[in-house]
């Protein structure tokens, strides 16, 4: 008996290990690929290959699978496109998508968390909104409205799924339509700040609408925590500096390095 459970145990250690190891190569190679290629086709390949059980499925539950696995698709395409944008020569801003992609899919990922699934829904949006903000820069607005239509309803879904109510829908829609009704008001003043020569590129519109998701994310914890006893006061301070620190950004930050 002490023979199988050591033999168990050792197992699940090697199991461990070449999950760590293969999650290695999916964050370090997405982004290496992009990078020496100089397109985003292989590394999107890459992170599509390696979700393929959200396809291995009866149709019927396909879409379902699509949508409960939204905010990691979101974090694995952003990652590559961004990488893509920074351009063909390896630039710092590479380095730190490989580390922060691996640290995504071997830490972050897995944790179940009330607080871990908020953090989750929160770096989906940031690095969602600042693809689709450079990606999109020459396209018609349209497009920019329905990404981050699209990026505000996963996120909204994601941390709503982990909670007790199970008819979320108008809600996350509710959600999707604030963050494209944002992002149609931003367009017309596109603002991406630089960092020298490292490549790093953060749009404007990326830090409000992640500022916008954590309050917006406060004050639903809040209604449902007071539920009939909710008043303003419980949600106040993060109201108060979620609104003055997108004030502050917008008025003090709007003089760009690089602006569309």
């Amino acid at each position: 008996m002490a023979d199988y459970i050591l033999a168990r145990k050792s197992r699940n250690v090697a199991s461990n290990m070449v999950h760590i190891f293969l999650n290695l190569l999916l964050g370090v190679g997405s982004v290496l690929v992009t990078v020496l290629s100089g397109s985003p086709l292989l590394g999107l390949i890459l992170v599509l290959a390696s979700k393929w059980r959200i396809f291995a499925v009866r149709s019927r539950y396909l879409w379902l699978n699509i949508k409960s696995n939204l905010v990691d698709l979101i974090v694995g395409v952003s990652v590559v496109l961004l990488a893509y944008c920074a351009g063909n020569a390896f630039l710092p801003v590479d380095f730190l998508l490989m580390a922060f992609y691996s640290v995504w899919l071997i830490i972050i990922k897995p944790l179940s968390s009330e607080n871990a699934t908020l953090a989750q829904s929160l770096i989906a949006v940031f690095f969602g909104v600042s693809a689709a903000t450079i990606i999109t820069a020459t396209l018609d607005p349209t497009v920019l409205i329905l990404v981050t239509f699209l990026i505000g309803y996963a996120a909204s879904r994601h941390v709503l799924s982990q909670s007790e109510d199970k008819d979320f829908t108008l809600t996350t829609l509710v959600c999707g339509l604030v963050f494209a009704e944002i992002a149609w008001l931003c367009y017309s003043w596109s603002i991406i700040y630089t960092f020298g020569d490292t490549g790093i590129r953060i749009p404007q519109l990326a830090i409000i609408l992640t500022i916008f998701a954590f309050v917006y994310n406060y004050t639903r914890r809040a209604i449902i925590k007071y539920q009939a006893d909710f008043r303003f006061k419980h949600i106040v301070g993060p109201v108060i500096f979620g609104a003055a620190l997108i004030a502050i950004i917008v008025i003090c930050f709007s003089n760009p390095i690089f602006n569309i």
